[in-house]
């Protein structure tokens, strides 16, 4: 069995769940609770244990049986249910490759715990996402680290023929499946050389492979983040059918438009949007920004969602692809260069959803568009929403410059592109741009450009102007919230930011 849907760590939720010990974060141990909720309350398939940027607990598998033996006695993981590593990638995340080395040892120990307990043979944790995957050899440093190196070690002779499985038994299982996370457009344009080597060197019966959705937008702009996502999908099916072997695409989204819109509220819509993948990401604000009931029938929907065939994506749409996404994101990236400031003054103020180390000393890593270093994806749409400039937006009026056919094909790939962009315009607040000015020194040219791409919406696309309360609440919100912050008045920006999320559903 694949999983269709996968719990992930994501921080991006506005409302705290009930069970959390802490009122304001998920702690480590809280997360054993939350992956216990996701597989027995929610119906989620999969969860993605995250030991990146974390002290990751390696003893996930004996504390989840403690919890409730019956039920993972009848819902066996690595069977009916899954747990799967995120590990860091060790050529990107150099102070944290020696944390490779501790969760890929712990997959025996886990093999270990379950068939001490159940005695079923089957291994509760056999497959690890790899992210920032941008070649091959990278890929295979980890699957062979673990086949060399891990399962290897067993056969090392301590003395007279004594070898160290004598000593700490048997390492099962003798072989992991590694899942790419590829996440920049040069990648995603390469993932046919990829793949295709990995199998070449591997030759693995399937392989599961994981777009993402968030960092690409927040590189190049929502447009076309989703363009790349459809790309990949049309290769992936390509490669497929190429090599014989069988490809799984997952797809890493969020609650908010610019993340992939994937949450309740647009389940339905979202699943069409992405129906070439076979997986999708569970991620916090769907969870716990909704109804149960809401969350469930959702989580359901997915679980029985059937794969449609990717549409094949010819040379000449390729082209016209790559010079979507090329011109896009050089004006989306000028305009994020210059904002750079008072969204990374705005993410100072956020709520901290998840017990993390990132940005912190050794254990930090930033993104980073065009020059500017920025805060991680959730926390750059966070700001964006916060001071009423939706990144949805920005950079759009780059479609200006299209023939017809490339604005055929872009209309015809996103399908929901204009929904996407009118349920977001509508956050977007115009006094905003007089207090960028006046708070920031963001220049005039920047501005400008930043109307020029409101406009292009209201001229092509459309902004709802019968809006909800909350919306109309938001946006009176953002001005409060500038208006403190240059006030200097930072707790009200702190709980003037809160309410923001409430009201949308979503951090970032």
């Amino acid at each position: 069995m694949i999983p269709k849907t996968m719990s992930t760590q994501h921080p991006d939720n506005a409302l705290m769940p009930e069970w959390s010990s802490n009122k304001n974060i998920i702690t480590n141990e809280d997360e054993i609770e939350e992956a216990y909720i996701a597989y027995k309350k929610l119906g989620i398939q999969e969860v993605m244990w995250d030991a990146e940027g974390k002290d990751v607990d390696t003893h996930v598998i004996r504390k989840l049986f403690a919890k409730d033996r019956n039920f993972f006695e009848n819902s066996k993981i690595g069977q009916d249910i899954f747990l799967t590593y995120r590990v860091p990638n060790p050529l990107i995340e150099g102070a944290e490759r020696k944390i490779l080395n501790e969760t890929l040892n712990s997959i025996p120990l886990n093999y270990d715990v379950s068939n001490r307990i159940f005695n079923n043979g089957i291994a509760p944790i056999f497959e690890v996402i790899l992210p920032f995957t941008t070649d091959y050899r990278s890929m295979l440093n980890v699957v062979k680290f673990y086949e060399k190196c891990v399962v290897g070690a067993q056969s090392i002779n301590l003395y007279d023929n004594v070898y160290s499985r004598d000593v700490t038994g048997e390492v099962l299982p003798g072989k992991i499946n590694l899942i790419p996370l590829i996440e920049d457009k040069d990648s995603i344009f390469n993932i046919e050389h990829i793949v295709k080597e990995y199998h070449r060197v591997i030759s693995p019966e399937y392989m599961r492979i994981f777009i993402a959705r968030s960092d690409p937008a927040m590189n190049y702009g929502m447009i076309p983040a989703t363009l790349l996502a459809k790309y990949a999908a049309s290769k992936m099916g390509q490669i497929s059918e190429d090599t014989g072997m069988p490809i799984y695409p997952i797809i890493g989204a969020g609650s908010s438009p610019f993340r992939g819109n994937l949450g309740p509220a647009n389940i339905k819509k979202a699943l069409s949007e992405y129906d070439q993948y076979y997986t999708f990401s569970i991620q916090s604000a769907f969870r716990y920004d909704y109804k149960d009931q809401e969350v469930k029938d959702s989580i359901k929907l997915i679980n029985k969602h059937t794969p449609q065939k990717a549409e094949f994506i010819d040379i000449e749409s390729e082209k016209i692809i790559k010079k979507i996404v090329g011109t896009y994101s050089e004006r989306f990236q000028k305009i994020i260069e210059d904002i750079a400031q008072p969204i990374n003054d705005i993410t100072f103020y956020l709520p901290k959803r998840r017990e993390r180390k990132l940005h912190i000393g050794l254990f930090g890593y930033s993104r980073s568009t065009g020059k500017a270093s920025l805060p991680r994806a959730i926390s750059f749409v966070g700001a964006l929403y916060s001071i009423g400039v939706p990144p949805e937006i920005l950079g759009i009026a780059s479609l200006s410059s299209l023939p017809e056919s490339s604005q055929l094909l872009l209309k015809k790939l996103y399908r929901y592109m204009e929904q996407d962009i009118k349920a977001s315009a509508q956050y977007f607040n115009y006094e905003s741009l007089d207090y960028l000015k006046e708070i920031w020194k963001v220049s005039d040219k920047t501005l400008d450009m930043i109307r020029e791409d409101i406009k292009y919406v209201e001229d092509n696309i459309g902004i709802p102007t019968e809006t909800s309360y909350n919306v109309q609440k938001h946006n009176l919100y953002t001005k409060l919230l500038l208006m403190a912050f240059k006030n200097r008045k930072f707790e009200e920006v702190k709980s003037y930011i809160y309410e923001l999320s409430l009201l949308r559903k979503f951090i970032g």
